[in-house]
């Protein structure tokens, strides 16, 4: 009996040694192709030329290659060693190799519809990659600066309009700022800072990744003017004399339409009177040459 049970021990402890070592060979050969995963943030220019990598095996080193894009839109685009490739986006994006033929998808002329995930498989003999890449865009705002007034006080403006990131706005000097940052439909963001006017000549500094250093605007008092006068009181005030100027002639102007007549008639040139009593004159002579020949006649 004892015989018995040592042999039933033997058995169970051979099974589970066969058991373990399958076991390990199954994770073995599991681990013997391991699978990388990446995910990396990049930034790129408006405008420029975008050359995405997806590992650094070779073109004749994968079985295939697969780029799953997710902008405003989702297209697809692969190659594989067996000749079977495909291509759904439409945006000029293109599998291109290295001189040293190395694969990378090619985007030219970066905007911002291409800002999204970009999601890149590849295998080759011995492994595989995924690489998950966030793509995302560096576009300069449109600067601009000016005074204007805000309720009873002349403030200075200073804007950054339409950039990605968001700019960052300075003063020369500090003072009581307000900062207003807004995001269009189209992701583009615009920030405008806001400083009460102090009687000297102000500047902003506007930084922003696109550039290499900062901008500069200056904002200054127009000259002969006091400052915290605001710039458009000068244009006022020409034209309320342009309008008195105007007025004043409408109204002499309808003066002299209705004046009486009698002020008119005593206007009259001395001319036309002397003519018309020369008339007076000349007609009883006339009437006398008429008499004198009627009796001639008869």
């Amino acid at each position: 009996m004892k015989e018995m049970m040592w042999v039933f021990a033997l058995i169970i402890l051979s099974a589970c040694e066969t058991w373990s070592l399958e076991t390990g060979a199954i994770t073995n050969s599991s681990a013997s192709v391991p699978k990388v995963y990446v995910v990396r943030n990049s930034t790129f220019n408006v405008g420029s030329e975008v050359n995405l990598t997806c590992s650094k095996k070779l073109w004749n080193e994968t079985f295939y290659v697969i780029w799953k894009i997710d902008t405003n839109k989702k297209c697809r685009i692969s190659h594989s060693n067996s000749g079977r490739n495909e291509d759904s986006c439409n945006g000029g994006m293109s599998l291109q190799n290295t001189s040293s033929s190395q694969s990378y998808l090619h985007i030219p002329n970066f905007s911002n519809d291409d800002v999204g995930v970009y999601n890149c498989e590849t295998a080759y003999p011995g492994g595989a990659d995924e690489h998950i890449i966030n793509v995302a865009i560096t576009v300069p705002p449109n600067i601009s600066a000016w005074f204007e007034w805000k309720g009873n006080k002349m403030v200075a403006v200073c804007k950054a309009e339409n950039g990605q990131p968001a700019a960052n706005i300075s003063w020369s000097h500090t003072g009581n700022s307000l900062l207003e940052t807004s995001s269009g439909s189209d992701g583009l963001i615009t920030v405008e800072s806001t400083l009460e006017l102090h009687e000297k000549n102000l500047s902003c500094i506007i930084t922003h990744p696109y550039w290499k250093s900062g901008k500069t605007l200056i904002l200054e008092t127009t000259k002969g003017q006091p400052a915290g006068l605001p710039f458009n009181l000068l244009y006022i005030l020409i034209a309320v004399i342009i309008i008195a100027v105007l007025a004043g002639f409408l109204f002499f102007a309808q003066k002299k339409l209705t004046m009486p007549k009698s002020c008119r008639q005593a206007n009259t040139s001395p001319s036309k009177l002397s003519q018309a009593e020369d008339v007076e004159e000349v007609e009883p002579y006339a009437s006398y040459v008429q008499r004198v020949n009627s009796i001639y006649n008869s």
